[in-house]
């Protein structure tokens, strides 16, 4: 006779991972299932850093989610003695005139300054010369810019953050199957079942935190509203890095009007630097995406990009590597009930701004599965929105 499981978390990539952590954490009979045997570079929770900040400007709705995540990361360092979060400080710059746009949301930079505002999070706010001053590595910047500093932003490791969660979950009881693909969902009265390629699973309630593989595993209305997208990572060596000094902060730099306008990077590691952007016009799947970086691609970004912007990089591609963003049509999260099987949770189409708010959101996955009414409200995210 079949086990029968509280929850079923189907994908252990960042929401999965999170989610089963708490779930088992709690007390609840739980399974985590994944097609691969995370931390994998086949979706989108890899790339050595991931940029983390509190003061989000994609709207006020998110930061209870990554001031959880904070809290949660220093917790699990304690616990594992692993390094997850590095507080270096986060630079979000943009033209003064506040007409640019970042994840679909114009005026980002103020959109930062109002939600650190209307939380308490301790943040300046700089013009291009303080930036100068400050951030002798930006280059050839206009003046008129306009930028958000948050002390307490900066970077974590999103495979070791992965890899410590599994870890905790499989301590508190959490059983984990790697390697194990999930080939149908369907409810009926009493639970859910799950049919992989090992069998038949029978739990409860099941969490479908999939990311990439969500749409060809729950169908409509996800195939309409869920759009893959191939995004590139690159690390570039530095001939010097005297400029970064240290305490050299992650940054977001827009430095034009559209959602193509703009780098990200982070501070140097063991001689390099990684910086990457976002595209939105090519889609792919998460079976078919290309995963080799065409060295001309890497060639593009430093000399479209890079090159002009950031002191003392080298065209030298010390390593290059593909992801994926799974993109909602407003760019926000999903976390709501299937709209057929109200025993299924459906978390994450993160359209490629997760990862800082993983650990948070797996916490209040756990906490509206038990029932205790957790502190932050998953309104904002639910699929009626998109009706």
């Amino acid at each position: 006779m079949n086990r029968r499981y509280d929850v079923a978390v189907l994908g252990l990539g960042a929401m999965g991972s999170a989610a089963l952590y708490q779930l088992a954490k709690r007390g609840a009979a739980v399974i985590g299932l994944d097609r691969f045997a995370p931390p994998h570079a086949r979706g989108s929770s890899h790339g050595e850093t991931r940029i983390t900040r509190q003061a989000v400007g994609e709207g006020a709705d998110y930061v209870p989610f990554v001031t959880a995540s904070h809290r949660i990361w220093r917790e699990l360092e304690a616990e594992t003695g692993e390094t997850l979060l590095n507080a270096c400080g986060a630079l979000v710059m943009a033209p003064g005139h506040g007409v640019s746009s970042h994840h679909g949301k114009p005026d980002f930079v103020g959109r930062s300054i109002s939600a650190a505002e209307g939380a308490g999070i301790v943040h300046e706010v700089l013009d291009g010369a303080a930036v100068a001053r400050r951030f002798p590595q930006f280059l050839n910047l206009a003046g008129d810019e306009k930028a958000y500093y948050e002390p307490g932003g900066g970077y974590v490791f999103p495979e070791r953050c992965l890899a410590a969660q599994l870890h905790r979950a499989g301590a508190a009881g959490a059983e984990i199957r790697t390697n194990c693909a999930v080939v149908g969902l369907q409810q009926d009265g009493s639970g859910v079942r799950i049919d992989t390629a090992e069998g038949t699973i029978l739990a409860d309630r099941a969490v479908v935190a999939a990311g990439s593989w969500t749409a060809p595993l729950l169908g409509r209305p996800f195939d309409r509203l869920l759009t893959v997208r191939r995004q590139l990572l690159h690390w570039y060596a530095l001939a010097d890095d005297t400029a970064y000094g240290p305490h050299s902060p992650v940054f977001i730099w827009m430095y034009g009007t559209s959602d193509t306008e703009y780098l990200y990077g982070f501070p140097p590691l063991d001689g390099s630097i990684k910086v990457a952007t976002e595209q939105y016009s090519t889609t792919t799947t998460a079976d078919g995406v290309e995963r080799r970086v065409d060295p001309s691609e890497s060639a593009d970004m430093y000399r479209l990009r890079v090159a002009e912007r950031l002191a003392g990089v080298t065209p030298e591609v010390v390593q290059a590597a593909a992801c994926v963003y799974t993109v909602t049509p407003d760019r926000g999260f999903i976390i709501d009930r299937h709209p057929a099987m109200e025993r299924v949770l459906v978390v994450s189409a993160c359209s490629g701004h997760g990862f800082k708010h993983s650990a948070g959101i797996g916490e209040a996955v756990a906490a509206e599965l038990a029932g205790t009414g957790g502190t932050v409200d998953l309104r904002p995210f639910a699929l009626g929105r998109f009706s």
